[in-house]
């Protein structure tokens, strides 16, 4: 329906828009006010359910496409990843064959281990370091810092379990927290086993007595720091499987675990770089070679035996624990 208002023209307020505008005026050119459909009106709650589901349509679409994009992008990078792995492990073989074809003979006496590197080792290593086992003497004096990397790359490797398998305490779940607390955190072993810790309490002495023996005993007779340690580390997994985390973590703890091998690395390094810096100079480095034979004896390589022990036992237990529940 509409209507037209007659004596519109002839109003005051027609005048007063006239003169407003400047004789522009909408309604005196004919335009008619509509008064719209009562019916056409949509309710409220119609109104809003209609515009929630076109903004839930324009958002599926977005998602749908969203999802497209990102299953693309997925099979590209693993089409990508596939062809470079491929041709990582085929430059790595191409690598190795060629280093190998530049080896020398096997058995050829101008070979680096016939020369005067070896017989230096063997004739004058006694003298030199004061180990009666040369082996020990030349890993640990001659080449410490070679050993010294080995050290750092069980650390490393520890680090970097810790840094994948660790379970924070603040960010475990219920269940999670649950399952650790319960029954002395013993989860995966038969629990109370009594032929277990009998033996156990007969054994982990003897085993610690031995593993403290190798170390100790290194530079007189086969074994060292990396054996002597694997000796003492099986003995700390040996007691934790029989005695559960409660009673293991009263002596040994993470906090142990992290001062222990810092303390040993850091002696391990500051040592030997003050003994190559005074070989190097020409200087006595004050640190007598004591008599062959003895336990006091061949310098530095008694401690630095013990720095690599500790190092290598807790690297051990730390794998073990972190493995089976995700912390120490």
């Amino acid at each position: 329906m509409s209507r037209r208002r007659d004596d519109y023209e002839r109003s005051r307020w027609l005048r007063f828009r006239k003169w407003v505008d400047k004789g522009a005026d909408l309604l005196a050119d004919g335009i008619e006010i509509q008064v719209p459909d009562q019916d056409a009106v949509l309710p409220m709650e119609a109104y809003i359910e209609q515009e929630f589901r076109q903004t839930r349509e324009k958002q599926e679409t977005a998602e749908d496409k969203g999802s497209l994009s990102q299953e693309r992008g997925i099979r590209v990078f693993r089409r990508f990843y596939q062809v470079m792995s491929v041709l990582l492990c085929f430059s790595i073989i191409f690598v190795l064959l060629w280093t190998i074809a530049y080896l020398p003979v096997f058995g050829n006496a101008g070979n680096p281990d016939n020369n005067e590197v070896s017989s230096r080792y063997i004739t004058e290593g006694l003298r030199e370091t004061g180990a009666v086992n040369m082996v020990t003497g030349m890993i640990l004096d001659y080449r410490a810092f070679d050993t010294f990397g080995e050290s750092c790359v069980l650390f490393i490797a520890s680090c970097c379990v810790f840094a994948l398998l660790r379970i924070d305490a603040a960010n475990r779940d219920k269940d999670t927290r649950k399952r650790l607390e319960e029954a002395n955190d013993r989860l995966f072993e038969p629990k109370n086993d009594i032929i277990l810790q009998k033996c156990a309490c007969v054994l982990v002495p003897l085993i610690i007595i031995f593993g403290i023996y190798i170390v100790l005993n290194g530079h007189l007779s086969p074994g060292g720091g990396f054996s002597g340690g694997a000796v003492l580390g099986s003995g700390l997994i040996l007691y934790l499987n029989a005695f559960g985390f409660r009673k293991t973590e009263c002596f040994f703890t993470e906090k142990v675990y992290r001062r222990t091998t810092l303390g040993a690395l850091t002696f391990y390094c500051l040592a030997k770089s003050y003994s190559f810096f005074t070989g190097a100079n020409h200087m006595d480095s004050g640190i007598p070679l004591g008599t062959p034979g003895t336990i006091l004896s061949s310098g530095l390589i008694l401690p630095l035996n013990i720095c690599v022990g500790l190092v290598v036992a807790c690297t051990m237990y730390a794998f073990y624990t972190l493995f089976r529940k995700g912390g120490m």
